[in-house]
């Protein structure tokens, strides 16, 4: 007899940090890849006691970026770590016509090649790699807000002031 009743003796947080879901292609992607990954990853966690929380955050701050310490977008964390590390990136032209700017965008490396939007096998080998090292995020150094994303939000809130705003006539 199975038994059913499992005790979660840790938790996995997995962050996906993004710009925008409604135009970026790249963000709209990468968070189609992380929940067909965690589909398929789910219950080998489940199964060996870990609870998994995601936490799907929209930084479309400063603000939001400095508190989670926003490098690129899209970025993936498992238990405060990046996926990837190394951080590659290229012109977006999602994110460009979202600002009216250019923007770049990461990148995913995997296998020796290079993809707008993760492989759902680079995202399961990743988190997999995390949880089962069991490293937690240890990563202390100071960050700054990097100038792409700085000319991103500076033009976002650029645009957002320049709408014209509606002139109510009163006729008597």
């Amino acid at each position: 007899m199975v038994n059913s009743n499992i005790c979660f003796d840790e938790s996995v947080v997995i962050d996906f940090l993004y710009l925008d879901l409604n135009i970026c292609e790249r963000c709209k992607g990468t968070d189609l890849a992380l929940d067909d990954a965690l589909n398929d990853v789910a219950s080998v966690l489940k199964a060996s006691g870990k609870e998994v929380i995601v936490n799907k955050i929209n930084v479309n701050s400063e603000v939001l970026a400095i508190t989670y310490k926003f490098m690129s977008s899209p970025t993936i964390r498992v238990n405060g770590q990046d996926i990837q590390m190394v951080i590659k990136e290229d012109n977006c032209d999602s994110c460009g016509s979202l600002c009216g700017d250019k923007v770049d965008c990461r990148t995913w490396v995997y296998q020796g090649n290079e993809y707008s939007t993760p492989p759902k096998a680079l995202i399961i080998e990743s988190i997999l790699k995390i949880v089962y090292a069991n490293k937690k995020s240890d990563i202390k150094q100071e960050y700054k807000i990097p100038e792409n994303l700085k000319n991103f939000y500076k033009k976002m809130k650029d645009k957002t002031q320049k709408k014209p705003s509606k002139l109510f006539l009163s006729r008597k």
